[in-house]
């Protein structure tokens, strides 16, 4: 057998290289023959199918389920829609949702920054620990959190009983639910500016002290730079989250009326008395809110990714 194979090499030699010559000579100048790439088989199904399924969960989950809170609103008219909307109750719930929801989104951007930092750059016994319990906010129930801060913070309660002497109350105030908002938006932060710190280049952190910056200056105008938009998304996730909080705040707030009362629990006292338009009503301004504060995040998000991109270059 092995006798065989160069004589059939040198009876096909010339025809292979007429073929060659023949594929070399109607090839335009200057170009090269190159084999057709074989086409890979796409790993998910194609584009047909995965937009219908696609357009089908954000159309039947986000988007029906809006129209219909919209549409249910629109019905009671203009005139009916302030009634219902922009009562000094209802005013009073947008303050105090908006106003705790921005400062636990604030207080949570930056403790998630400490946070994510030390996760990703400290290394220490028990860090899996540290970072499993991140996430435990977002698997436990909100209503648990409230009963366990209501609990602590209470005159008799391990916290309150220091605290409450010292004129500082944690249950059945402001602070209250500043706090439980803290507690279920800070996983958000820490998740989104963790993978940021931990894919940094340090050779421009070492370049920067190597020449001369202080250490605050690095992480100003070397760090700051690179993990704004990370920043800016976790301060928006964690915004979103907390103005639309109920389960946590209504056991430690007190729900009391122009003091405590967030928009959640107004719409609850409003279905509890059947008055289903005026809760709709008080849920797309809510959700009007949530919308544009979102639309400008996203705005300052854009600008400093391409800040970034534009210092990196």
């Amino acid at each position: 057998m092995s006798s065989s194979r160069p004589g059939m090499n040198d009876r096909h030699t010339p025809m292979i290289a007429f073929a060659t010559a023949s594929i070399a000579s109607a090839a335009p100048s200057g170009t090269t023959v190159r084999r057709p790439a074989r086409r890979r088989r796409p790993v998910l199904p194609g584009f047909g199918t995965t937009a219908a399924i696609t357009s089908l969960v954000i159309g039947f989950l986000v988007v029906v389920p809006l129209a219909v809170l919209v549409a249910r609103a629109a019905s009671l008219g203009a005139a009916g829609f302030i009634a219902a909307a922009w009562t000094d109750r209802a005013r009073a719930a947008y303050g105090v949702s908006l106003g705790a929801s921005l400062l636990a989104a604030a207080a949570s951007t930056l403790l998630g920054l400490v946070v994510a930092w030390v996760l990703a750059r400290v290394p220490f016994p028990g860090r899996r620990l540290l970072d499993a319990f991140v996430d435990v906010p977002l698997a436990l129930p909100t209503a648990v959190a409230g009963l366990v801060y209501s609990s602590l913070y209470v005159k008799q309660g391990w916290l309150g009983a220091w605290l409450v002497p010292l004129g500082v109350h944690g249950a059945y105030s402001y602070l209250g639910i500043v706090l439980v908002l803290v507690f279920v938006s800070l996983p958000f932060t820490v998740r989104v500016v963790q993978p940021v710190i931990e894919s940094l280049d340090r050779d421009a952190e070492e370049a920067a002290l190597i020449l001369g910056a202080s250490r605050s200056q690095t992480f100003w105008r070397v760090i700051a730079p690179a993990i704004a938009p990370a920043l800016a998304t976790g301060f928006a996730m964690a915004l979103a989250r907390a103005l639309g909080e109920y389960g946590s705040v209504v056991f430690i707030s007190g729900n009391m009326p122009f003091k405590t009362e967030i928009a959640p629990v107004l719409i609850v006292a409003r279905l509890e008395e059947f008055a289903y338009a005026e809760a709709t009503a008080i849920a797309v301004v809510l959700l009007a809110m949530s919308l544009s504060l979102l639309v400008v995040i996203n705005v300052l998000q854009h600008k400093l990714s391409r800040n970034a991109v534009g210092a990196e270059k």
